[in-house]
């Protein structure tokens, strides 16, 4: 057969085929679209048949088993001898003879935690250990409305808030603690603790930034840690690095996708116990066009005429802080903590914050104190004003007295925290070990005369943790909580003792 015949052939075969398939029903039809298609769009005619090809060719291809092992077949002996070999790494790190020492010897009260506290071993001390500023635990007006609640309420809501959990106190107390503050809402959490660890990952995500001090406690580190987010350090604050890593971060993402950028500080620091500069964070917050989140978890309800915080103290308007955090479980004496801002803020956290979904709402009994000790710092500020007296007291008792130790809290904060000067570390040398060895034993020297105090505490070390996962640590110290139940005279004796006891331990180690 030469290329005519060959040629003659085809277009006869073709023409019978086309023939035959215009038989079918509907053919025409399938014609005509394909043409008036090809016309239109000849690359959605190269698709629909790639499309129709890939079809036939998977309802035609072979079977084939999803479940081939791919593993080697251990025996049963191999199998029981890697069971005895594993050695599981332990999720805590063992206990130091440190630690084993301090916990043989921790104090235990029992009864309430008042001014003057009762010890398991029945010696009454001066508790300068708990954060009962104002004396709230005795606080009969509060116990009664305490107990009342708990009778019209129940003991807790056993619901989160957002599915039967939310009672009327808790929406009294979102209402008082935002007219407290000044802003336009508020949002009640159950826990102190995971307030701030859960509003961060709530508006920050992966890709985003946040600038964030290197002293900021543990609770926002977690929460930094759940958002994923990509975060850049400055020292602690020091707001000219600050300005510095913030120029930095505009000028790296000014040609990248527009993120969103979040500066996370505290108003008190919980390891150093200074105070923030608010208006000069303001001032770089629009300067640089980053949004603030402001933990206020120590200055709230300690700080200003009426303890609404730094805002109050440094006269700041809080609607320029995008998020104010605050504890409802540390000065006020009650549980639970909150976030405040506008409206936004707080709608978009109770469907996005995962504390508030998924925890149980705050016990409506804390949320009645919360309340009533907001009434109390706002109707009666010389609770305020006692506690700052008595901190004077102590400072000039402790600061410029000791030849050994300095407070690094700001004058207005009732936790004091002391450390080691830099002389006494430089010339004995002295580890991070052996300052807090050092303090331990000045908080045993001074509870043996009928002073409890404790130390500033932070997380241990993760297992096999690098230099960069430590990162920064706060230094050794006293911490001393000033409260108002003690008068000047039990003030001062306090002090006395706590410098004695300093003095005592340190010429010791010589």
């Amino acid at each position: 057969m030469d290329l005519q015949e060959a040629q003659s052939w085809l277009v006869d075969v073709l023409n019978d085929m086309s023939v035959q398939f215009q038989k079918l029903p509907g053919s025409a039809i399938f014609l005509r679209y394909v043409k008036s298609s090809y016309q239109d769009d000849p690359v959605r005619s190269a698709v629909e048949l790639f499309l129709f090809l890939f079809a036939v060719r998977y309802l035609l291809a072979p079977k084939y088993s999803t479940q081939k092992k791919s593993y080697i077949t251990l025996s049963e002996d191999e199998i029981d001898e890697l069971v005895e070999d594993w050695a599981p790494e332990p999720l805590v790190a063992p206990q130091t003879a440190f630690e084993e020492a301090e916990n043989e010897k921790r104090p235990v009260i029992v009864g309430p935690t008042g001014p003057k506290s009762r010890l398991a071993n029945g010696r009454t001390v001066t508790n300068l250990a708990s954060y009962n500023f104002y004396n709230l635990v005795g606080n009969e007006t509060l116990k009664e409305k305490a107990i009342q609640t708990l009778r019209t309420y129940g003991v807790g809501p056993c619901g989160p808030p957002g599915f039967y959990g939310t009672q009327d106190v808790h929406m009294k107390t979102e209402a008082d603690i935002a007219a407290h503050l000044g802003t336009q809402a508020c949002i009640v959490y159950a826990q102190a603790f995971s307030t701030i660890s859960s509003v961060i990952p709530a508006f920050s995500k992966r890709g985003d930034i946040i600038v964030a001090d290197k002293a900021i406690n543990y609770a926002i580190r977690k929460g930094l840690q759940i958002s994923r987010s990509t975060v850049r350090w400055y020292e602690h604050n020091d707001l000219e690095d600050m300005q510095r890593v913030l120029e930095k971060v505009v000028k790296e993402q000014a040609k990248k996708p527009l993120t969103r950028r979040f500066i996370v500080t505290e108003g008190l620091f919980e390891s150093v116990g200074d105070m923030i500069d608010l208006p000069k964070i303001i001032e770089l917050k629009f300067r640089y066009k980053f949004r603030l989140i402001l933990d206020e978890t120590w200055s709230y309800g300690v700080l200003g005429r009426t303890g609404r915080g730094i805002t109050e103290h440094q006269n700041i308007d809080p609607s320029q802080v995008d998020m104010i955090i605050g504890s409802l479980a540390g000065p006020i004496c009650a549980g639970g903590g909150f976030c405040a801002g506008s409206e936004e803020i707080v709608v978009h956290q109770r469907i996005s914050a995962a504390a508030y979904t998924y925890s149980a709402a705050l016990p409506a009994m804390l949320a009645t104190t919360a309340s009533e000790v907001l009434v109390m710092l706002q109707t009666n500020s010389d609770i305020l004003v006692q506690v700052r007296e008595n901190i004077k007291i102590m400072w000039a008792q402790l600061d410029p007295r000791s030849d050994w130790v300095h407070c690094t809290s700001s004058v207005e904060n009732p936790i004091m925290l002391l450390v080691l000067k830099a002389d006494l570390i430089a010339s004995r040398r002295l580890t991070h070990d052996d300052q807090a060895q050092i303090l331990q034993d000045v908080v045993d020297e001074a509870l043996a005369n009928g002073v409890l105090i404790t130390r500033l505490k932070s997380m241990p070390r993760a297992i096999n943790a690098t230099a960069k996962d430590i990162g920064w640590e706060p230094q050794p110290a006293l911490r001393v909580c000033v409260t108002m139940g003690l008068s000047r005279k039990e003030i001062e004796r306090a002090g006395i003792v706590i410098r004695h006891a300093v003095t005592k331990v340190v010429n010791r180690r010589k």
